[in-house]
């Protein structure tokens, strides 16, 4: 049985040249803002864009063991958001594995929502935070 029927999930990637040196950050919390999971971690060599669907894989997969209901998902990464709610197309040739990927994982769900917040979003800055300690916790 799931512990949450709905939790908020936010995502950042991190890319220090593109590609380059990437972390993903990303946070699962319940509906009042609790944290359930916090994490930053490098991923090696990446684009920022690689890296922002990274940072969702990770996060759904880990949010499959909390919940299975509904997930309502935070990103500063436009082009993320208006492809996986398909506004825009997934061209880019390095992106359409992830893109796959995710749609795979959000069958697990009832629900996955998908919104655009600005970059200097409390939320998404705290987990761009972990994206970035990450990287420089590994020397990037």
């Amino acid at each position: 049985m799931s512990k949450f029927q709905k939790v908020f999930v936010v995502t950042d990637g991190a890319s220090r040249g593109n590609p380059g040196a990437s972390a993903i950050g990303y946070g699962i919390y319940d509906t009042d803002w609790g944290v359930v999971e916090e994490k930053g971690e490098c991923i090696g060599k990446a684009t920022n864009n690689e890296a922002e669907y990274r940072a969702l894989v990770a996060v759904l997969e880990r949010a499959a063991h909390y919940c299975k209901d509904e997930v309502v998902h935070y990103s500063d990464s436009e082009l993320l958001v208006k492809q996986l709610n398909g506004q825009y197309r997934v061209k880019a040739g390095n992106l359409k594995p992830l893109f796959e990927k995710v749609s795979k994982l959000r069958k697990k769900f009832a629900s996955v929502k998908h919104q655009h917040v600005r970059r200097t979003d409390k939320r998404v800055a705290r987990i761009d935070g972990l994206a970035n300690e990450a990287l420089d916790g590994a020397g990037q």
